[in-house]
């Protein structure tokens, strides 16, 4: 997965999508999914392109952000497929993976 700094695309769909992530990354690879935040963190979406098409989801939380929007608004991240699942529910992704795991209670 890779993340981009938060962007002005509230409207944009799937072609302004993906013709920001080929400006951004030079290519859009397929089977990875494309984060695209607004500046309040409070809306994502997420475009994937798995071969036969391009998807775009949209989430928007009611209350809340997804955590943290400031740790990545410079430079493209790459993100585990664990670090995404738990960012789309609006949980500190950077908290998951192998660095972060509980070893010994």
């Amino acid at each position: 997965m890779a993340c981009h700094r938060p962007s002005r695309y509230a409207r944009a769909g799937p072609d302004t999508c993906l013709a920001r992530v080929i400006h951004v990354f030079g290519a859009a690879q397929l089977h990875e999914a494309y984060i695209f935040l607004n500046k309040r963190a409070n809306r994502m979406k997420a475009l994937i392109l798995d071969g036969f098409g391009l998807w775009l989801a949209a989430r928007r939380l009611h209350r809340g952000d997804f955590v943290p929007a400031q740790s990545w608004r410079c430079d493209p991240l790459e993100i585990t497929t664990e670090q995404l699942q738990v960012l789309v529910v609006g949980l500190p992704w950077y908290q998951v993976g192998a660095e972060n795991a509980i070893s010994v209670l």
